[in-house]
């Protein structure tokens, strides 16, 4: 077994080397620990660092990992993603185990079945599909996670209760107090639920490797992807994805999708957990035309053949559209511009 640890998870969580290497040796017939767990940085602009996954590979050849070793990550989303791409390419492919640190992991990143690296300015640009071998989730991990990145995480889960579990919703609107103040339970029903909710579209939509163009659970993220490259991973990819939920429920209103008391409750629990509908990167403009708005061409490269982007009809119903009125977007992100709330 070979570890790889994020940084930070390790300086806050001392004890995690130490028990790691307790469970290799109490398993010591079964599994060997072939060096010391590797701290790696984490964030965004560690998975935008192609290097890094050579430098893995390169570590890998000396040890002489094998098609049969294991690799743990511990870490947030993108290290997840960063070290499990690496993983996947490896022999072509040796069993992961994720022990996700962050909300938006444990609920949402560290059950799927896609990891990848960002290239050119383009998220996930690289990437593969390879479901993990196993999943660990253990809370201790969220009591050390700053306030900022708690409410983040809980961007991905209003995603989901939004496209697909209308009482999911209402019971976010019921305990948002609570996950706001860390309740553990409320967290713990998040992430449950939230994580539930995305490994039944993997395993019943009949498309886990979207060999289609649809990818409802990417609701939001046209815009989310490009405001997370256009800031520099100011934002974190919770936070771009609730500006790009506001944008999408708000463009639905007007275009009489979306009934505005539904749209109005989005934007509503948005801002009582805390999570931002707006940032000043939409303001960024580029021979004429608004720079986020390349997210859409963007993102329909990035899925194949038309365009396609869900949007919601309704609270816990998603529908999927091929064309999106740039107008339309240009009145959406001026109603949620600050001076006009």
């Amino acid at each position: 077994m070979f570890a790889i640890v994020d940084g930070n998870v390790a300086a806050a969580s001392p004890w995690l080397a130490d028990a790691i290497a307790a469970y290799a040796g109490r398993h010591r017939d079964q599994l060997e620990l072939m060096a010391d767990p590797l701290l790696l940085e984490g964030g965004e602009a560690a998975k935008s660092d192609t290097a890094v996954a050579t430098r893995l590979h390169t570590l890998w050849n000396e040890l002489g990992v094998d098609r049969h070793a294991v690799v743990l990550i511990v870490g947030g989303g993108a290290l997840l993603d960063l070290a499990g791409y690496a993983a996947a390419i490896l022999h072509r492919g040796v069993r992961v185990v994720r022990v996700p640190t962050s909300v938006l992991a444990q609920a949402d990143s560290g059950v799927g079945v896609k990891c990848g690296v960002n290239l050119f300015h383009k998220k996930n640009f690289l990437g593969v599909f390879a479901p993990p071998f196993a999943v660990v989730n253990d809370a201790r991990f969220l009591e050390t996670l700053a306030a900022r990145d708690v409410v983040a995480g809980m961007a991905e889960a209003v995603k989901v209760a939004l496209i697909r579990d209308a009482g999911f919703f209402t019971w976010l609107e019921s305990r948002a107090d609570a996950l706001v103040h860390r309740d553990p339970e409320a967290l713990d029903t998040l992430i449950r639920r939230c994580a539930a909710l995305h490994l039944r579209h993997i395993a019943t939509s009949g498309d886990p490797f979207e060999l289609g163009s649809a990818r409802p659970l990417d609701f939001g993220h046209w815009a989310a992807h490009k405001l997370e490259s256009m800031t520099r991973h100011r934002l974190r990819h919770g936070e771009a994805v609730a500006v790009g939920i506001a944008i999408d429920v708000t463009y639905a209103e007007l275009a009489g999708m979306c009934d505005p008391a539904s749209a109005d409750a989005v934007r509503a629990l948005l801002a009582r957990l805390g999570l931002p509908r707006w940032d000043e990167a939409l303001e960024q403009v580029s021979a004429g035309r608004r720079v986020v708005l390349d997210g859409l061409d963007e993102f329909r490269e990035h899925l194949g053949g038309e365009l396609t982007v869900t949007l919601v009809r309704a609270i816990g119903e998603g529908v999927e559209v091929h064309r999106m009125d740039e107008a339309l977007i240009e009145a959406a992100i001026a109603r949620l511009r600050p001076d006009a709330q």
